[in-house]
């Protein structure tokens, strides 16, 4: 039983979805679809009525809830420390059949509701507690179009003073559509699993949100009686004021970091070591991955001595001073060694031949303790082995 469960946990590490989780940095983007779960929405007031003969004044009640589609598109930053900000593209779509408690005597009804507009969100990812699953929180605020097609009709036999006869059940209804604005809010509850074997910088996505909208939404229509040979006898302006949205949603979806570094490659059968052909340093600012005019000229020098000398590989290691969170070290270790390489590839080097890693502030050029900011460890150094 212990040799199953060992091969078992082993299979699982095998798969792509136990890749090493790293901290979101730069440009992302997003995507997810799934349920949206919508509560039953208030009738704050409905103008039903014909001139002369009120059929119903300032009817309530409420459309009953329903399970739609939901689907969001984002662009987001990453700041290395588990903060991200993002923008959102939205939509929802539910359709609500039934009305409970309303006050039109045995009225019924259906509202076919669509919510689609953008929102700002704020998102905490909880780095470092398993190295498969990333859980994050966030909250947005935006502005959303609520196209709402609604309809109320009569459910029982209905006599109405001023119009000639007894209404059948469905004989007199009212509806409209129209598209009103209003002001959105939203919590997240999600996690991410990194799909980095399969591409870095992937991760399938799972998220709760719970959205909302504020405020109440006046739309019009119109109001119809129909006799019992199937012709208008009357006819009225009408219209309903619903009140705010709450809905669920529940969505699956991916995300992808631009700019995250593919792994190091596995290390090579042990060989005799050999002293590197030439090293090279490469100075930054601090909190800076840009490269200085200075910096340029000594990369130009390394790319220059690699077609002198015959070599196996090159590597750019990227490093860091101790001012910063381990997490966002790393981070800004791994594009310091993207810069450099992209300006040897600018030079001449072959892409290929060049391997990145960044170490942070895990090797010291200059000993110091935590938070020092120290010049001579902001570095990057080109091997030519």
């Amino acid at each position: 039983m212990q040799l199953r469960s060992a091969l078992l946990a082993a299979t699982v590490l095998a798969t792509p979805f136990a890749a090493s989780a790293q901290p979101v940095t730069g440009l992302y983007v997003g995507a997810g679809a799934g349920v949206n779960i919508m509560q039953k929405e208030d009738i704050r007031g409905a103008r039903l009525g014909f001139p002369g003969a009120v059929v119903a004044a300032n009817t309530t009640g409420s459309y009953k809830g329903s399970v739609g589609f939901a689907g969001v598109f984002s662009v987001g930053w990453g700041f290395g420390n588990g903060l991200r900000a993002e923008v959102e593209g939205n939509y929802r779509g539910n359709h609500n059949n039934g009305i409970s408690g309303s006050s039109f005597g045995g009225a019924n009804g259906s509202n076919f509701e669509q919510k689609y507009g953008g929102m700002v969100n704020a998102l905490y990812d909880f780095n470092g507690l398993t190295p498969w699953l990333v859980p994050y929180i966030g909250v947005g605020v935006g502005y959303v179009a609520v196209n709402d097609k609604w309809k109320v009709y009569n459910t029982g036999a209905t006599t109405v003073g001023g119009l000639a006869g007894t209404f059948a059940p469905g004989a007199i209804n009212a509806g409209g559509m129209q598209t009103k604005g209003a002001f959105a809010y939203q919590a997240i509850l999600g996690g991410a699993v990194p799909l980095n074997s399969i591409s870095p910088g992937l991760a399938f996505t799972a998220e709760y949100r719970f959205f909302g909208t504020t405020g109440n939404r006046n739309y019009g229509g119109t109001i119809t009686a129909v006799n019992a040979a199937g012709a208008q006898v009357a006819a009225a302006p009408s219209g309903i004021n619903l009140g705010s949205s709450y809905n669920h949603s529940i969505m699956l979806g991916f995300r992808y970091n631009f700019g995250v570094a593919p792994p190091p490659p596995p290390p090579a059968a042990a060989v005799p070591a050999q002293a590197p052909a030439r090293s090279y340093l490469v100075f930054f600012d601090w909190d800076r991955a840009t490269l200085t005019d200075r910096a340029r000229q000594i990369i130009k020098e390394a790319a220059d001595n690699s077609t002198r000398v015959q070599y196996t590989r090159i590597e750019v290691n990227g490093y860091t001073d101790t001012s910063g969170t381990k997490q966002y070290n790393q981070g800004l270790s791994v594009r310091r060694a993207q810069a450099v390489q992209a300006e040897l590839v600018k030079d001449g080097v072959p892409r290929q031949a060049i391997t990145i890693q960044g170490f942070g502030d895990t090797k010291l050029l200059v000993p110091t303790g935590p938070g020092v900011r120290e010049p001579q460890n902001r570095r990057v150094e080109i091997i030519i082995r």
